[in-house]
């Protein structure tokens, strides 16, 4: 019994710290969510809590605009290292037959294939998209662009119901079952974060 204990408070402290941090914890927390380290749903969860906490202001906007900012830092570094990687190094994070399905649509739709990337939530594998993307060498600036405006879309859909729902979701998020969710998506985040961290050293 007090294990569980434990664990729902330490989510809840982690989420907590995020919380405080306001548009520069809502800033990391984007950026980490689209690089290498995986965070399912933690930015998503993050903006709702946030917009849903601040109804009654404007500041829902800027939670939206930093969100999409950054995700594009968090491709950003993404690309710097994939673009020098390349199709050889590639496969050291991506299978050979994700990499055929990928190329086959970013070579004729590049910025359309990673702009819809961007809209669908986990499990769908947006990281591997735009380490494809970058590694085939698509145009840096097409990329970008395609992220910030997809997370403009996606995050804006998530803000306007946490503006409508703000209360109901306030106390879902709230709640044990939430809590030990986040907690299985952490433990989740840092298992495959670690191995992707691992093929990383390993290349090199």
């Amino acid at each position: 019994m007090l294990r569980p204990l434990l664990i729902a408070g330490t989510t809840r402290w982690v989420l907590r710290i995020f919380m405080r941090l306001g548009l520069l914890g809502l800033f990391l927390m984007s950026a980490l969510d689209s690089s290498f380290l995986v965070l399912p749903f933690g930015n998503d969860l993050l903006l709702i809590a946030l917009v849903s906490s601040h109804r009654d202001s404007l500041i829902w906007i800027g939670y939206i605009i930093v969100s999409a900012i950054g995700s594009v830092v968090g491709v950003f570094f993404v690309d710097l290292i994939m673009r020098k990687a390349g199709e050889a190094g590639l496969e050291r994070f991506v299978s050979r037959k994700r990499i055929d399905k990928l190329k086959a649509k970013l070579e004729n739709k590049g910025g359309v294939t990673v702009f819809v990337a961007t809209l669908i939530p986990p499990p769908f594998p947006f990281t591997p998209v735009v380490m494809t993307a970058s590694a085939l060498q698509s145009p840096r600036g097409e990329l970008l662009i395609a992220v910030f405006l997809g997370r403009l879309v996606r995050f804006g859909i998530e803000a306007v119901l946490a503006l409508y729902f703000g209360r109901q979701l306030i106390a879902f998020m709230n709640s044990d079952v939430v809590t030990y969710i986040v907690y299985a998506l952490i433990g989740i985040a840092v298992i495959l974060s670690t191995l992707s961290l691992m093929r990383w050293l390993k290349r090199n």
